[in-house]
């Protein structure tokens, strides 16, 4: 079958920030996609504000670099998808590793390969794509390259990687400094026989397999990934595997369901370096973009109107935690961080989202481009059971929705149940973590009550030791602040999806109870000096609070209402004590994954564009009495 040499599609695959972004960067340099004078930011790739604020790839994308030989001859197109590393965004990854027809493994010259790795070549060996292992940051003084290329060829042998795809070439690489080498540097230290990417260039050449297409096929090109663009409208990124796609053109577009009607393409774009150009048609392996479409979806099929044949759907795995997402049902909604209904920053309105036909269409729209997700109707018309892979990524989606504008009550997340051989199953992780010696009794003991299991640990003498975990998904929600605390920051954790197993009973993770609001009002220094021995506080002086809100983290295991807006009583009598100074321990500020952590069952989280309120569901405080006494009375 008849081959294009000139074109080369490849994913990037790797564990968190093992460096994935900086060396697309570094590619994107390197073979020219910028003119000298333009100012590059670091981690282009990374286009979104929440992935540069947090450091880690959310979303895949894809960019392309041409590629001049050393040995001359015409350039070679590079497409490149940039994948993420994490497990809960492992959708993107099976959108990505359907455009591309070989994957660069990158592994980190210290930490070796992590969960993540596990996952992402994983899904790299069920699609029988070939593998280049690319060792990166050598330089690292910690770097132990030998056994981290061992401890690789470890895993294919684990993953039952066959013949071929055990056979793989190795580039050895700083991405930071845009160097590759196929030697292998001493431990520590940047590869010495090269000053660029070349070898890295040359390895992909030569290992990355060029499109194979049969050129009486007719044409079937796959939707991969959806974007936006003001003026043309959703936008089908899509490969072509088949055949010729044209601007203007009229093809057959195959929906999910099956039916089939015809559309024309309006607009055709292709990628060059970070920008999308206009152009004229695309061949077998191209990644394009086409306009023109209004309700294309993730997975549908273009194809020849006179002879239309689908190509099989997306399938990615099934989600393991769900969350309630509803509207802002507290008595301050719609009036901001400050009780005010303006913004507290700027005092500008914003321009607030607070229905339940606002947030309903917003969370369809995330179902278009999110293929990971589901979202599922309750018994309430205000709220739905948003299902996704994990926490972090149903914590971005609201971070994105509370950016919008959005203000909504969320749920405690749960775990996705399933029912197999007539019991009950819950998801189940595997947990790696690397601590130092000194701490090992106590993470240890954390794990025991999270009900985990240890499978694996290892110690490599450097004073550090690496233990694997199966635990129930369950006990990983408002783990990560515990266990930094018991590790005193020191500790790395990371767990990826390892399957079902019986119900694991019942699991206690938060000991301490909460220290509740009793009436509306504005917290007091003067209540807060007299309520910090009880519990930490997370609210400031001045702060508005409502009946039911939560306002600390009680010192002891069951919930206390207070009264946090006493004010001083004023007198005309002196007194000996009138003018000693008070001082007050300064809050606790909850992010809204550690809100998420902190929650327990009869508790949400009020989300607003400027606060994040941890309050009770029900906000009534003898109500929830009159509940408890039910309760213990059984």
């Amino acid at each position: 079958m008849p081959t294009r040499n000139d074109i080369r599609n490849v994913a990037i695959v790797a564990h968190v920030d093992h460096g994935k972004t900086t060396l697309v960067d570094a590619m994107l340099k390197q073979a020219g996609a910028f003119a000298a004078h333009q100012h590059l930011d670091d981690r282009m790739m990374d286009s979104n504000d929440l992935e540069r604020e947090k450091g880690i790839t959310i979303l895949a994308k894809n960019t392309a670099v041409k590629y001049h030989p050393k040995g001359g001859g015409d350039p070679i197109t590079i497409n490149i998808i940039d994948t993420p590393g994490h497990a809960d965004f492992g959708g993107e990854v099976e959108r990505g590793l359907s455009m591309v027809d070989a994957v660069v493994l990158l592994v980190d010259a210290s930490e070796g390969p992590l969960p993540q790795t596990r996952f992402v070549l994983r899904k790299a060996l069920q699609a029988k794509l070939p593998v280049i292992l690319c060792i990166n940051k050598t330089d690292r003084p910690d770097s132990r390259i030998d056994e981290v290329v061992n401890e690789t060829y470890d895993l294919f042998l684990d993953l039952d990687a066959d013949e071929d795809q055990i056979e793989f070439p190795i580039v050895y690489a700083c991405a930071r400094d845009g160097i590759a080498s196929l030697t292998k540097p001493e431990n520590g230290t940047v590869p010495a026989d090269s000053d660029s990417l070349e070898p890295f260039f040359s390895t992909i050449l030569d290992h990355v397999p060029a499109p194979v297409y049969d050129e009486d096929a007719p044409l079937q090109a796959h939707v991969t990934n959806l974007d936006a663009d003001n003026f043309l409208g959703r936008i089908a990124l899509l490969r072509v595997e088949q055949g010729y796609l044209k601007k203007g053109q009229t093809v057959a577009w195959i929906k999910r369901d099956g039916s089939i009607s015809n559309v024309r393409i309006s607009e055709l774009l292709m990628t060059e370096a970070l920008t999308r150009k206009p152009a004229e048609q695309a061949g077998p392996g191209d990644i394009c973009a086409v306009a023109g479409i209004g309700e294309i979806m993730i997975g549908e099929t273009l194809a020849d109107p006179e002879n239309p044949i689908a190509l099989p759907l997306i399938t990615v795995d099934e989600p393991a935690i769900s969350m309630t997402i509803g509207t802002n049902t507290s008595p301050l909604v719609g009036k901001g961080g400050s009780g005010k209904g303006a913004d507290a920053k700027s005092g500008a309105k914003v321009d607030r989202k607070v229905t339940a036909r606002q947030v309903k269409d917003r969370l369809d729209r995330e179902l278009i481009g999110n293929v990971s997700l589901r979202v599922l109707e309750t018994e309430r018309p205000d709220a739905w059971e948003v299902q996704g892979r994990g926490e972090l990524a149903l914590a971005i989606l609201i971070e994105t929705m509370r950016r919008e504008g959005f203000e909504l009550t969320v749920g405690k997340p749960q775990v996705v149940t399933r029912e197999i051989d007539g019991k009950t199953h819950e998801p189940v992780e595997r947990l790696t973590v690397d601590v130092p010696e000194e701490h090992m009794g106590a993470v240890t003991q954390l794990m025991g009550v999270r009900k985990a299991r240890m499978d694996n640990m290892s110690n490599h003498g450097s004073g550090w030791v690496r233990m694997e975990f199966v635990i129930p998904s369950r006990g990983l929600i408002g783990f990560r602040t515990e266990f930094l605390t018991s590790t005193r920051g020191t500790g790395i954790a990371h767990s990826i999806h390892e399957g079902y197993e019986p119900w694991f009973g019942v699991l206690t993770t938060r000991n301490n109870g909460s220290l509740v609001a009793d009436r509306s009002g504005v917290v007091t220094a003067f209540a807060m000096t007299n309520l910090q021995e009880r519990g930490v506080l997370f609210t400031d002086p001045g702060t508005e609070v409502y009946e039911g809100m939560i306002v600390g983290e009680n010192s002891r295991a069951d919930d206390m209402d207070v009264n946090i807006t006493k004010e001083k009583k004023l007198t005309n009598m002196r007194s000996s004590n009138a003018d000693v100074a008070e001082s007050i321990v300064p809050p606790r500020k909850l992010s809204l994954e550690q809100s998420l952590e902190f929650c327990r069952e009869d508790e949400c989280i009020e989300v607003t564009p400027e606060t994040v309120r941890i309050r009770k569901v029900v906000l009534d405080a003898q109500t929830r009495a009159r509940t408890r006494g039910r309760v213990n009375k059984g």
